[in-house]
């Protein structure tokens, strides 16, 4: 398989922070236990996630803005 950048995931989650978020979240899902949602072998859990999210199995939930005064 070729290897995955974070360009690639910038495509799906173009903001970084968010990006590493994201990776992190579905990280300590993978370690709970959480099955894998494309195919991989011989690979860490957080590569696992990046290519998960390149390949649009992982997407954000849309925010919606709650205004305080």
């Amino acid at each position: 398989m070729a290897r995955i950048t974070i360009e690639d995931c910038l495509k799906q989650i173009p903001n970084r922070f968010k990006l590493v978020n994201t990776v992190c979240e579905r990280v300590k899902q993978i370690r709970d236990g959480s099955e894998f949602l494309i195919t991989s072998t011989n690979n860490e859990d957080i590569v696992i996630s990046l290519r998960e999210i390149a390949s649009r199995k992982i997407r954000l939930k849309e925010e919606t803005e709650q205004n305080t005064v």
